[in-house]
């Protein structure tokens, strides 16, 4: 049966800022994202030895992208505006992080960050968007395999923080060091958990940091396929958006 976000699930969603649905792809789109991903870590590997985070950031721009095609012929776009309230559509993705994690690296986050700051996009505007997409290319049913860590309820409490500072709090990063994340309550962290082909949604202002991968040399590495999902006129409202964090969400 295919995953649809239910009422039950929406509800999650706007208290602890993440939600992680199991079965959105099949085993044939997750063998076919870790082919593209194959092919673009052979062009641009880890040095010789390496462990720990290797990333691949890709614009898309007009000419398009295998992992573009991908994102729409799975059903990420379909299970993210079913997350938002009526009428907002998706608008296409800029581009994709490819993440993997190389073990053995023993590392706990020393705490949070939130996305974009750092450098701004190119007008200044501080690069913030709806939800952060995930589709886990490999197994994270356990702790330590890369797995992303989410301290829930923080997406409010950072609107909160907003909502009394301004919107443009959000700029100004040297009162947010380190990180960048604000000094505000975090609570306990999670580290979220599923099986390959499940889709991580987390809200922009959710914090969130990578976790360890606690496998021996031979072992899998970590891959995730990252996008980063604006809700139509998400740009030109950014500043409510931040200081209102539910508003685009049902």
């Amino acid at each position: 049966m295919a995953a649809v976000i239910t009422d039950d699930m929406r509800t999650t969603f706007r208290q602890q800022g993440y939600l992680v649905v199991p079965g959105v792809l099949t085993p044939r789109e997750v063998a076919v994202g870790r082919k593209v991903v194959a092919a673009m870590l052979a062009k641009q590997p880890p040095a010789e030895g390496h462990v720990g985070p290797h990333f691949i950031f890709r614009p898309f721009g007009e000419q398009g992208h295998p992992l573009l095609d991908f994102f729409f012929r799975t059903r990420i776009e379909e299970l993210a505006r079913q997350l938002l309230r009526d009428g907002l559509g998706i608008q296409r993705p800029e581009g994709v992080q490819v993440a993997t994690t190389v073990p053995p690296w023993p590392h706990r986050p020393g705490g949070p960050h939130v996305d974009g700051l750092t450098p701004t996009e190119p007008d200044g505007r501080p690069g913030t968007f709806t939800l952060l997409s995930g589709a886990w290319l490999t197994d994270h049913t356990t702790h330590g395999r890369g797995n992303l860590w989410l301290w829930p309820g923080t997406h409010l409490r950072f609107g909160q923080y907003l909502a009394e500072r301004g919107a443009d709090a959000l700029t100004r990063v040297e009162d947010m060091a380190p990180g960048p994340y604000p000094k505000i309550e975090l609570g306990d962290p999670v580290q979220a958990v599923g099986p390959a082909g499940s889709v991580l949604f987390a809200h922009y202002l959710l914090a969130h940091n990578i976790g360890d991968h606690a496998g021996s040399a031979g072992d899998e590495r970590r891959e995730t396929l990252y996008y980063r999902l604006q809700a139509d006129g998400h740009r030109d409202r950014w500043q409510e958006v931040v200081t209102e964090p539910l508003s685009e969400f049902a």
